[in-house]
C-alpha cells in the first residue's frame, strides 16, 4: 500500500429518481489498499458502489487518479481502469466460462492490449477452479464458482480499482473463507480494492481501512483493526461473543 490517494470521495449524494440515499458521503482509498465499508441493509451500501461506477446519477466530488470522474461516462470510467463486481455477479448463463472471462479484457482490447491469455493466466492461478471448469456453462457453476468467475472477470481488464459487492451473498461459510483469501491475496497485484460487505468480521480482517455506513450517512471510520474494537461496532456488527473475547 502507497500514501498515494487513488480514490477521494467527497460530499456524494446519489439515489433513486428524487429521493437521496447518499447525504454528502466522504470517502477515500489509497493505491493498493483494501477499503471496505460496512453496514445494515438498506444503509446506501450498493448505492455508493453503483454512483461511483457511474450506473447512478451523483452530486459531489468524486477524484480517480487525481482527476474528477463525476462527469464521466460509466465506460469512461471503465477504461480509466474502474471495475465493479454487483451484487448479482451479472455473468452470461449460457456461455461457458472462459468466454465469460474473455468478455472482461474488453479494456484491455481497446488499449490495444491483446495479450488476453496472460492476462486469462493469471485469473486461473488465482481460481484454479475456473480453469478445471473453463469449457463450462457458467450457469451450471455453483455459487461460490460464479463469484470466482465474476471477480475474474473483472480481474481481465487489469483495473486499478475493483469495487466488490456483497462478494460473500448466500454462500457456504467454507466458501465465504475462500473468497476473502482471494482478496487479502490480490494485495500482491497491487490493485485497489473498496469492498462492500454485510459480513462485518470477514470484512474488517482483510482490509487496512473501514467505514461504517448508516441511513446514507458514515457513523464511524477508521483504520479496520480499531474499528473491529469498537464497542459500537461489536454491538451492532460482530456480537456479544466477540466482545466477551475483546
Amino acid at each position: 500500500m502507497s500514501d498515494e490517494m487513488l480514490l477521494n470521495v467527497q460530499d456524494l449524494h446519489a439515489g433513486y429518481g428524487r429521493a437521496d440515499v447518499l447525504h454528502g458521503l466522504n470517502l477515500q482509498a489509497k493505491a493498493g489498499s483494501v477499503v471496505t465499508v460496512i453496514g445494515p441493509n438498506g444503509a446506501g451500501k450498493s448505492t455508493l458502489l453503483n454512483a461511483l461506477m457511474g450506473c447512478l446519477p451523483a452530486r459531489g466530488r468524486i477524484e480517480y487518479q487525481g482527476r474528477p470522474v463525476a462527469l464521466d461516462t460509466l465506460e469512461e470510467r471503465v477504461m480509466a481502469g474502474i471495475a465493479l463486481v454487483p451484487e448479482t455477479r451479472a455473468l452470461f448463463g449460457t456461455m461457458p466460462v472462459e468466454d465469460n472471462l474473455l468478455l472482461g479484457a474488453y479494456r484491455q482490447v481497446r488499449l490495444g492490449r491483446k495479450d488476453s491469455a496472460g492476462a486469462m493466466a493469471d485469473v486461473f492461478r488465482l481460481f484454479p477452479r475456473l480453469e478445471e471448469r473453463r469449457a463450462q456453462l457458467a450457469g451450471t457453476l455453483s455459487g461460490g464458482e460464479r463469484q470466482m468467475l465474476a471477480i475474474g472477470r473483472a480481474l481481465m481488464g487489469k483495473p486499478q480499482l475493483l469495487m466488490l459487492d456483497e462478494p460473500s451473498l448466500g454462500l457456504a461459510p467454507l466458501v465465504v473463507k475462500e473468497i476473502f483469501r482471494i482478496i487479502d491475496s490480490l494485495r500482491a497485484t497491487g490493485v485497489t480494492i473498496l469492498l462492500v460487505e454485510q459480513n462485518a468480521r470477514a470484512a474488517l480482517e482483510v482490509a487496512d481501512h473501514g467505514y461504517v455506513l448508516e441511513m446514507g450517512e458514515i457513523a464511524l471510520e477508521g483504520p479496520a483493526a480499531e474499528l473491529a474494537r469498537d464497542p459500537r461496532v461489536i454491538d451492532t456488527y460482530l456480537g456479544a461473543a466477540r466482545k466477551s473475547a475483546a
